[in-house]
């Protein structure tokens, strides 16, 4: 029997901070969701992820996100919360990101070629690059697109996370522009910050999976 080859798309909600939010990203059909240990409007404590963790249901992934965080404090902190990913936003060298026993995701702020330029020194070390919108003095969660064009330049070196400002109203445009291995949100599907608006999670998702043909 011949299998047709159908591109899917995966679906990350990060900025989770509560439980109904997590469970609602899961039971509308994401794919993964993420907690931030970094300064951000969206950071979460180890304990309060690993609550939340605990209570999601089974194969939604994990992520982890860090910027410039000792290593060990990385290990113990996806140790306590059982991450399934840990994904890096800073400064993180490819010799850092292959410390760590979980599958790694290397975040890469995209304003032009350059920015794109050592993705190669990493493509044997981590699992896939998360694309966002370079903002100076901001590691994530802009809110704002990029030119995706240059995503299209960074797949040659391994899966692409597109992230940065994607909402329901363009991430099926995005899909069709990019065919990524998966598309991230957090600010735009948010009421407030760290709070999800669940009728815009819903929307995304749905349009993510019409847009991918699932």
């Amino acid at each position: 029997m011949k299998i047709e080859n159908v591109q899917t798309v995966r679906i990350k909600i990060c900025g989770i901070t509560n439980t109904e939010d997590a469970m609602a990203a899961a039971d509308l059909g994401a794919d993964a969701v993420g907690f931030v240990f970094a300064s951000s409007p969206r950071r979460i404590s180890p304990t309060k992820a690993q609550e939340i963790i605990m209570a999601l249901p089974p194969l939604v992934q994990t992520v982890g996100v860090f910027v410039d965080e000792d290593p060990e404090k990385v290990a113990s902190t996806a140790a306590l919360c059982r991450l399934d990913l840990v994904q890096f936003h800073g400064g993180e060298s490819a010799s850092y990101c292959r410390r760590f026993g979980q599958r790694v995701i290397k975040a890469v702020r995209v304003q032009s070629l350059e920015d794109i330029k050592n993705c190669p020194e990493y493509s044997s070390v981590v699992n896939a690059f998360l694309l966002d919108t370079y903002i100076p003095g901001q590691k994530g969660g802009t809110g704002r697109t990029f030119d995706w064009n240059l995503a299209l330049e960074a797949k040659q070196y391994g899966p692409i996370i597109l992230a940065g400002g994607l909402d329901p109203e363009n991430v099926a445009e995005a899909i069709g522009a990019v065919k990524p291995y998966a598309v991230d949100a957090s600010s735009s599907l948010e009421q407030e910050p760290g709070i999800k608006d669940h009728e815009k999670m819903a929307r995304f998702i749905q349009t993510v999976r019409q847009a991918a043909g699932r």
